[in-house]
C-alpha cells in the first residue's frame, strides 16, 4: 500500500487500481461507485454486481491493503464521514442538465443565505452589538477557515472606514496573543459559521477574560455563540453538492453589512465625515467620480 494513502482506502484503492488484475478492478469500480452498499454487503453481494467470484473479493482486499474484506469494510466506513457529497457523483455531470442546473444552484443558494439573515437575525441583538461596537475603544475580528477568514478581512474594510480602531486576525497562536492584550472599552466579532473551532472560542473566551465584550457570528446553540455578550446566531444548511462553493458565506457577509450599517447608523455625523474624506481623497488621486463605490 502507498505510503501516502495510508489512511485513506478511497484513495489506496484508485492508487492500486492499475497494478490490479481485472477481476480485482472490477470489484474496485463497483466500490468506488457505490461507496455506500459496499459498506453493508457481503462478499457474496459484491462478487455478484461486480461479476466476479468471491475469493477475487478478497484478493482484491489484500491488494488494497487490508487483511481481508471485514477490515476493508471497517475503513470504507471510516471514509463516509466526510459525507456522500464527496463520495457519489455530482449532480448531472455528464447530461444536457448539468450547466442549467449548476447556474441554477449557485444563485439559488446565494439567495437562500441571504433570505436566513433576515429571518434568523435577532435585530435587538445586532442592534447591542451595534452599539457596543460604536463606543469601543478598539475592534478585533477572529475568524479561522477558508469562509471566516475571508470575513474577518471584510469587517476590517468594513469598520475601518467608520473611524474604529479595527483589525483582524486568522492564525491560532496570534489570535491568543491579541486576546490577551484586550480590556474593558474592546469588542471582539468572532466569526465561525459551525461555532466549534476551538481557536476562535478560545481567543474570545481570553479576551472576555480581560473585560472585552465578544460579539459572535455563528451558528445557534454553539459552543461560540453561548460564550458570547452579543450572539448573531444564523444557521445555512449546505447544498448537497461538493462542486460548489459554499453559499454560507454570503450569509456571513450579509450580516457582518448589517451590523457595520448599524454601527454607522448609531454614530451617524462621525461615520459620514470618515467617509466624507476617504471619498475625497479616493476623488483627488484617481479620476473618479462621486458616482464610484466607496474604496472599490
Amino acid at each position: 500500500m502507498p505510503g501516502e494513502a495510508a489512511g485513506d482506502i478511497i484513495l489506496t484503492i484508485k492508487q492500486a487500481m492499475p497494478q490490479m488484475r481485472k477481476a480485482e478492478q472490477r470489484v474496485a469500480e463497483v466500490i468506488l461507485s457505490d461507496i455506500g452498499f459496499a459498506v453493508h454487503a457481503t462478499s457474496g453481494d459484491l462478487a455478484r454486481r461486480a461479476g466476479v467470484s468471491e475469493p477475487s473479493v478478497t484478493r482484491f482486499s489484500r491488494a488494497a491493503g487490508c487483511a481481508g474484506v471485514r477490515e476493508l469494510k471497517v475503513k470504507l466506513a471510516q471514509s463516509m464521514v466526510v459525507g456522500r457529497i464527496y463520495l457519489e457523483p455530482p449532480p448531472h455531470v455528464g447530461t444536457d442538465l448539468a450547466r442549467p442546473a449548476m447556474w441554477r444552484s449557485v444563485f439559488q443558494e446565494i439567495r437562500r443565505a441571504i433570505s436566513a439573515v433576515e429571518e434568523q437575525l435577532d435585530v435587538d441583538s445586532l442592534e447591542r452589538a451595534a452599539g457596543a461596537i460604536a463606543t469601543c475603544s478598539r475592534l478585533v475580528a477572529f475568524g479561522v477557515g477558508g469562509g471566516s477568514s475571508v470575513v474577518v478581512t471584510e469587517i476590517e474594510h468594513r469598520f475601518f472606514r467608520l473611524g474604529i480602531a479595527v483589525s483582524h486576525s486568522s492564525d491560532p497562536h496570534l489570535m491568543r496573543m491579541i486576546a490577551a492584550t484586550l480590556g474593558k472599552g474592546d469588542v471582539v466579532i468572532a466569526v465561525s459559521t459551525s461555532g466549534k473551532s476551538s481557536d476562535v472560542a478560545d481567543a474570545a473566551r481570553i479576551a472576555k477574560q480581560y473585560g472585552a465584550r465578544v460579539v459572535a457570528v455563528t451558528k445557534p446553540g454553539s459552543r461560540l455563540a453561548a460564550l458570547a455578550d452579543f450572539a448573531l446566531t444564523l444557521h445555512v444548511p449546505e447544498f448537497p453538492d461538493a462542486l460548489k462553493p459554499t453559499a454560507s458565506r454570503y450569509a456571513l457577509l450579509a450580516a457582518i453589512d448589517l451590523l457595520a450599517t448599524a454601527t454607522a447608523y448609531a454614530r451617524p455625523r462621525e461615520a459620514q465625515e470618515r467617509m466624507r474624506r476617504i471619498k475625497l481623497e479616493l476623488v483627488k488621486s484617481t479620476s473618479g467620480n462621486a458616482d464610484e463605490p466607496l474604496g472599490d
